[in-house]
């Protein structure tokens, strides 16, 4: 089983979001945090145990998996956070750190339509998704029986989605490719061996 989780919110309420990418490692704010201890309490309340962790290396994913280990039960085995490269954030070029008003003055609404709907990168975004998908496809194969917990970002997890033909079948069916902040999905292989996504944008 592989659950990708989504780390917790990087602006309160009150503040406008921007495009926040690898090169912006801003940290939680205090819902943020709170996002990621709800995440450790149900995963702890499903009796989920993780053999491993992959984690983004920017601060808010480190952040959230920290909460999340907290809360794994008392004499489990303990893990340690793997840091990932390729979980880490994507570049949004021109738009790092802008407002989603420019973000869409500069790219348009159709550029950004097929970014949420196909992982398609808008003009000078930075994504290099045969790489990601390249490597999710190989975790699926490696892991064999282990239970993953991945803590990543919204640009990078998606990619998921689109390595492996069963998922991306799946896809249409789903909200969105995207996770919520404090949210996550998981991945699983069904009775015949292919993969199958029974939850995805579910945030506790």
């Amino acid at each position: 089983m592989f659950v990708i989780v989504r780390h917790g919110n990087t602006f309160e309420a009150d503040e406008p979001p921007r495009r926040i990418g690898a090169r912006t490692d801003l940290p939680l704010t205090a819902t943020g945090i709170a996002q990621a201890h709800a995440l450790g309490a149900h995963f702890a309340a499903l009796g989920w145990r993780f053999s491993r962790m992959l984690i983004s290396p920017l601060a808010r994913t480190r952040a959230t998996a920290q909460a999340i280990l907290a809360r794994q039960a008392a004499g489990a085995t303990a893990i340690l956070p793997e840091p990932c490269a390729w979980l880490n954030e994507i570049d949004h070029g021109p738009d790092e750190n802008r407002s989603e008003e420019a973000v869409l003055a500069r790219i348009g609404m159709p550029a950004l339509a097929a970014w949420d709907a196909r992982a398609e990168p808008p003009p000078g975004w930075h994504v290099d998704g045969d790489t990601r998908r390249s490597a999710w496809r190989d975790l699926f194969d490696e892991a064999g029986a282990q239970s993953t917990l991945l803590v990543t970002s919204n640009g990078a997890a998606r990619f998921a989605l689109l390595a492996d033909a069963a998922l991306m079948a799946a896809a249409p069916a789903l909200q969105s490719l995207k996770l919520p902040t404090g949210g996550y999905g998981v991945i699983r292989r069904g009775s015949g061996g292919a993969l199958e996504v029974p939850i995805w944008g579910k945030r506790p």
